[in-house]
């Protein structure tokens, strides 16, 4: 092993990646037009030289990002579900969707030029996003806490309508609010029986 392989080396320049994968976040969630990667290394307290070493292009950054913000959801799901009831657990992971869609506006000039290329598989990205959701709601059916004729697309069609006019960054007040109109619609209470063979979760 080379002394310029060590592990000491190796979990600095990790640390290194994601202070910047970090750092990168905060900026695209933050500002409706794209950060340069020079605002990024000083935001992150590193030299820009150590951005491009672990992010050589504007277009690896982004799709480091991106794909990190869809495993936050993706894992957040079952760690919200492992660790509180499910209707808080659907309410809290509805926030980590509003963060994700708020960092996408950041970057939207790059991300859509990926995704036009077939960098970026929205398919890919909707089939996850859907599991996440319904992991949250499976767990609110069997414990009858959630209703269980709203479906995973029900769900993600009623957040992106919610934030298509409240962003959490621009009108979080009014995003709380209406995300918990959408939550209380959700549960199940003694004046509102569904059918139990709803439409079941998305497969």
């Amino acid at each position: 092993m080379s002394d310029f392989d060590t592990p000491t080396v190796r979990a600095d320049s990790a640390r290194n990646r994601e202070t910047v994968l970090a750092a990168a976040t905060r900026a695209f969630l933050s500002s409706d037009n794209e950060p340069s990667m020079r605002a990024i290394a000083r935001d992150a307290g590193v030299g820009i030289a150590t951005v491009y070493r672990h992010f050589p292009t504007k277009e690896s950054l982004v799709d480091a990002v991106y794909e990190d913000q869809v495993q936050r959801l993706t894992i957040g799901a079952s760690e919200l579900v492992a660790k509180l009831p499910p209707a808080d657990a659907l309410r809290a992971w509805m926030d980590l969707f509003g963060s994700w869609l708020a960092t996408k506006h950041g970057m939207t000039e790059t991300l859509r030029a990926m995704i036009d290329a077939g960098e970026i598989s929205l398919t890919h990205t909707r089939t996850q996003l859907l599991d996440a959701i319904a992991t949250i709601l499976n767990a609110g059916r069997a414990t009858g806490e959630l209703r269980p004729d709203i479906s995973a697309e029900d769900m993600a069609a009623s957040l992106l309508g919610i934030f298509g006019v409240a962003s959490k960054s621009s009108k979080g007040a009014q995003a709380n609010r209406l995300l918990d109109l959408l939550m209380d619609g959700m549960k199940v209470t003694p004046d509102r029986r569904v059918d139990a063979a709803g439409p079941g979760s998305h497969q």
